[in-house]
């Protein structure tokens, strides 16, 4: 079963309190870095996976995107997103990325952030956005860095008064299901190497533009935790092109 966390009234309600849902784009740490690895939009028909409140959506869009399609399995992510995000040239649809079909080469550009960490079997999933794609699209995305979801917990180790020790990396190359702490709730994540991630595109007929694993911004340095961020990644940022 595909868990939909953030259909939960009280772990949505903890989401819409967080930076990025507030600020949108600007509020996201890893969006400078990741605008960059994005392509010219212009007349481009998008699709983006797991698009939450559709902020990717609205700047696909604002840059000259001919069509952009926001798919989500949260039904409230989504209601948000038509509230906030909402343009002539986007479409939203609740489903579960693994469930999608669509003929071959419909989209020019597929993007996802911060989703496929959710999703059990990357490379099928990796398989079916090569189908989707033009020869020459674009695959760009976010995800949670391997280091950061290897031990699971995905928080801290302490000392006696509660100062940070270091960040825990352990069965780095037992990849699966990690039970992971998210906004104070117990949520479902799978862990994969950086390989697995990289190799997954090159074996399926894609070749790797960039890979960033970014660093917090200086105009957020001031933010309660951020300066800690700077002692481990915890997001990779990837671009690809369907050869």
């Amino acid at each position: 079963m595909k868990e939909n966390k953030y259909d939960c009234e009280s772990f949505f309600q903890k989401y819409a309190q967080m930076l990025r849902s507030q600020k949108g784009l600007q509020g996201a740490g890893e969006w400078s870095e990741l605008q960059k690895l994005l392509p010219d939009f212009h007349g481009k028909s998008v699709l983006d996976l797991g698009c939450g409140y559709g902020w990717h959506c609205k700047y696909a869009a604002e840059q000259g995107a001919a069509t952009v399609l926001g798919t989500d399995i949260s039904e409230k992510m989504l209601q948000k997103a038509v509230q906030i995000n909402s343009a002539p040239q986007i479409k939203y649809q609740c489903i579960a990325m693994e469930d999608l079909a669509f003929p071959g080469e419909t989209f020019d550009v597929v993007l996802s952030s911060l989703a496929f960490h959710y999703i059990k079997d990357f490379e099928p999933l990796v398989q079916n956005i090569a189908g989707w794609l033009k020869p020459g699209g674009n695959f760009v995305f976010s995800v949670e860095h391997p280091v950061f979801t290897a031990e699971g917990s995905q928080d801290w180790y302490y000392d006696q008064d509660g100062k940070i020790l270091h960040f825990p990396v352990d069965n780095y190359y037992y990849e699966g299901r990690r039970e992971a702490v998210f906004l104070g709730e117990k949520v479902i994540k799978y862990h994969r190497t950086l390989t697995t991630y990289l190799n997954t595109l090159l074996q399926n007929g894609f070749t790797l533009e960039h890979v960033v694993e970014p660093q917090p911004p200086e105009n957020m340095m001031d933010i309660d935790g951020m300066k800690d961020e700077m002692r481990r990644p915890m997001m990779l940022l990837v671009s690809a092109v369907k050869n």
